[in-house]
């Protein structure tokens, strides 16, 4: 019974400390959401003694709290692919702007080479 006081408490510090991130502005909530579906799911299990059981019967897990770890690497998985999602969009972005600086700069040199040796107009007759 001590194990499960633990297990809530435990649980319970690590949804309000995903909130109090998110209140700080210390995480998005767009990257949030996986981190609190997970602290649910470990709040419902530390609650429902029984449920970590039901499981690990119903993926065929033999050790109930074998299943306990392998719902945390599937959280620590999950969570690794979103900001691997995360990653690749934003090295696109940062390769995408760094183009286009290129492009401005090379624009701007193109412009003050013009203003330093104007062309000397032509006229017609």
């Amino acid at each position: 019974m001590n194990i499960q006081y633990i297990a809530i408490t435990g649980s319970i510090l690590l949804l309000f400390f995903v909130l109090h991130l998110i209140r700080k502005k210390s995480l998005k909530e767009e990257y949030s959401l996986l981190w609190l579906f997970f602290c649910f799911v470990f709040l419902f299990f530390s609650i429902w003694r029984d449920g970590l059981d039901y499981f690990a019967q119903l993926i065929g897990i033999a050790y109930a709290p074998a299943a306990l770890f392998f719902i945390f690497l599937l959280a620590i998985l999950m969570i690794l692919i979103e900001f691997s999602i995360i990653i690749s969009k934003l090295s696109d972005k940062s390769k995408n702007l760094a183009q286009e600086i290129g492009i401005l700069k090379m624009e701007i040199e193109k412009l003050k080479k013009q203003t330093h040796n104007p062309q000397p107009a032509t006229r017609n007759p």
